[in-house]
């Protein structure tokens, strides 16, 4: 799986592109790399790295970037290194930029509005390799063609941001403490219910939730494609947003989605783990139902939705809604 963003730009630049498949850790293998790029031969190629992962929230560790790095060194690969959740790694301390193992064919892209959860707010910035210095004066002109200006809030924004600070260095801490927090929950409240596999995240604010299990008891209810699988969530009685799988590369018939955890009041959760740092597991169970009920509700809303499934109760509560619908 991959971000929704990378497919539509490659295909509007008009670009060639191999789609590498994930193994069953839902990361890339060195070896399928080497493979696809003896094929290319001589060609120019140009890996897309998305470390933290978005949608499976996972970290590719030192080794692992190292060993992709020895292919790419190899098969003369440059590399674009989307690192924009980073500072979203739950143990900073494990996250390793790709600039820094492989810096002279790295470029790494990052931004405000992910490191920083401040959504919305959308100033990205490139950290160009070693030898490409020369190329800024070429982006600097595609850039001042493509895009206008960054708007003042934001640039203000930025300022406070980018800054070297103590304070700034206490916000990522809690503002990771918070989004691990809700992941575990997220985590452990998918996988327990049964039939459902999910990745563990080690950053962002994501999971990606395997429902394939149901793909049989799915299909009875006319439920064929991971789109349709979000569109029967979304409605009545269940009111839960999913990404499925077929915007995130999947199979259309991939009953996998993306499950994001923020549906919450950011500044009412920073301020209440200020006021109040949950400790034990069970502490951090009650901050998630005490500060976060949207995000419980939908996953209890996930369960019921696979309980009716298997009930095939399904069909019954999606008439009755709209037998319910009348006109004003």
């Amino acid at each position: 799986p991959a971000w929704l963003g990378y497919l539509p730009q490659i295909r509007f630049l008009k670009k060639n592109y191999h789609m590498l498949p994930a193994r069953a850790n839902r990361k890339i293998s060195p070896i399928d790399l080497r493979k696809l790029a003896l094929r290319l031969q001589d060609r120019q190629k140009i890996l897309i790295l998305n470390n933290p992962h978005n949608p499976t929230g996972l970290l590719y560790d030192q080794l692992e970037l190292e060993e992709i790095t020895d292919v790419c060194r190899e098969q003369n690969i440059s590399v674009i290194s989307d690192e924009i959740y980073a500072q979203t790694t739950y143990d900073f301390s494990k996250f390793v930029s790709m600039g820094k193992i492989y810096p002279e064919g790295t470029f790494v892209t990052n931004g405000l509005s992910k490191s920083h959860a401040a959504g919305g707010y959308r100033l990205g910035y490139v950290i160009f390799p070693q030898h490409a210095v020369d190329l800024k004066g070429q982006f600097k002109k595609i850039l001042a063609t493509e895009y206008t200006a960054v708007s003042t809030p934001i640039q203000h924004a930025a300022i406070a941001g980018f800054e070297i600070s103590k304070e700034i260095d206490e916000y990522f801490e809690i503002t990771r403490n918070i989004h691990h927090i809700m992941g575990d929950y997220v985590y452990h409240a998918l996988s327990a219910i049964e039939g459902v596999k999910t990745t563990k995240p080690d950053a962002t604010f994501y999971l990606l939730a395997d429902f394939n299990a149901f793909a049989s008891t799915l299909q009875e209810s006319k439920i064929n494609t991971s789109q349709k699988l979000s569109e029967s969530l979304i409605v009545h009685p269940y009111h839960t947003a999913i990404v499925g799988g077929d915007s995130l590369v999947l199979e259309r018939n991939d009953f996998s989605a993306r499950i994001a955890y923020v549906d919450y009041d950011g500044a009412k959760v920073y301020q209440n783990y200020l006021d109040n740092k949950p400790k034990s597991n069970s502490e951090r169970i009650e901050f998630v139902k005490n500060y976060a009920p949207k995000v419980v509700a939908g996953i209890d809303m996930i369960e019921k939705f696979f309980e009716d499934i298997k009930k095939n109760t399904l069909q019954d509560l999606q008439t009755q809604k709209n037998s319910s619908i009348t006109p004003s």
